[in-house]
């Protein structure tokens, strides 16, 4: 069996972080390992509280996966702190990790801040060369970039600017700049991901989904184009359903296809 690690925090609430890669990695018939980053008090409405682990617990918790069930994929989410970006990156290295996709986690959905300023830099300069695919929404993308993004065309130089520093990097264009619109850029290569504009205000940890259903999707071996389709496919379906739950922006339904209407419909 496929195997994918997810690296990031924990949300109480289960809608994002490793709570909702692990959802994602199982729903795409991938076995899901996670590495604790932080421990985060959040709900639909915000960040009350980030806990960090100790960067020698980081480092045994990575060793811990590596020498014995072996990531065919690693996702990485939300890190705070250079300190804890750097035992990443170097562990990372020492193992060879393959497919590593890194969702470049700062300001959560509740636009509640998630990484120290100082981290941003040890991310770009460590991290960052060393993924296969970069995936930042606008806002992050802009931080990138060093640009401001307002059209499509923005999107394109911003996505040439970030590819530069190392990475391939699928730009979201889900910021009210071209509806669901997605662009990847890989080895100088354009491919925009036409997506569907679902009315649902409920985006909690919409983020950490596509990134570890695309991490799954490489760790079964597939192509990275193949692997953001897919996984634009399996977000749209979560969103679809149109799960409520919380007094915020309200976490997906990643189980879909387990609900009992479901389950009654194939009787």
């Amino acid at each position: 069996m496929k195997t994918a690690l997810t690296i990031a925090g924990n949300d109480c609430s289960g809608g994002a972080g490793v709570t909702a890669d692990i959802k994602t990695i199982t729903m795409n018939g991938v076995y899901a390992m996670n590495v604790i980053t932080a421990l985060t008090a959040q709900n639909t409405t915000g960040v009350s509280g980030i806990f960090e682990v100790t960067p020698e617990f980081l480092k045994q918790q990575i060793d811990s996966v590596f020498t014995d069930i072996f990531p065919d994929a690693v996702k990485i989410g939300m890190v705070s702190s250079p300190e804890l970006i750097e035992v990443i990156a170097e562990r990372l290295r020492f193992y060879d990790a393959k497919n590593i996709v890194l969702d470049p986690v700062m300001v959560a959905t509740s636009g509640s801040k998630l990484i120290d300023d100082k981290a941003i830099e040890v991310l770009v300069q460590k991290l960052l060369p060393f993924a296969r695919l970069v995936t930042p929404n606008i806002p992050e993308a802009q931080i990138l970039s060093g640009m401001e993004i307002h059209t499509k065309e923005d999107m394109e130089q911003a996505a040439k600017k970030i590819a530069g520093l190392g990475a391939a990097v699928l730009v979201k264009g889900g910021h009210s700049i071209c509806d669901a619109d997605d662009l990847l850029c890989e080895k100088g290569k354009m491919t925009w991901f036409h997506g569907e504009r679902i009315d649902n205000p409920n985006t909690h940890g919409t983020g950490c989904t596509l990134s570890s259903a695309i991490a799954a999707n490489l760790a079964k071996g597939k192509a990275l184009s193949d692997a953001v389709l897919g996984a634009k496919k399996y977000i749209s379906d979560c969103l679809r359903v149109g799960l409520d739950l919380g007094q915020g922006s309200g976490p997906l339904m990643h189980n879909f296809i387990l609900r009992e209407d479901v389950e009654n419909e194939r009787v």
